[in-house]
């Protein structure tokens, strides 16, 4: 029965590795073509270089500034929200979870 535990819990953390790195590469990939983007724009704005052509004509710094706030949101949610909701957090609010749905099925 305990080898059972673990091996349901070795294949849980797997899945939640597993996860974790993609939506890690799905942040870099995000963070690259961001960066891109912002040096191009960069460029347009304070460089007299031809770029007027059809998508890069159509950033401005509402875009820009848009944009900025989801990577340091996305940021945020990826690296550090672990410190903010840590483990305790999330045993407490699946207790919860659980409770409420122990409570609801015991009144149907």
């Amino acid at each position: 029965m305990e080898n059972l535990n673990n091996d349901q819990e070795e294949v849980m953390l797997q899945e939640l590795a597993s996860k974790k790195v993609i939506q890690l590469k799905s942040f870099y990939k995000h963070l690259f073509f961001y960066t891109i983007v912002l040096i191009v724009f960069l460029l347009k704005e304070y460089t007299n270089l031809p770029l007027q052509f059809f998508p890069i004509k159509y950033i401005n710094w509402v875009i820009v500034i848009i944009w900025t706030a989801v990577i340091v949101g996305s940021a945020i949610d990826l690296f550090a929200s672990y410190k903010i909701f840590g483990q305790e957090w999330e045993e407490r609010k699946l207790r919860s979870i659980l409770e409420k749905k122990y409570k609801k099925q015991k009144w149907e």
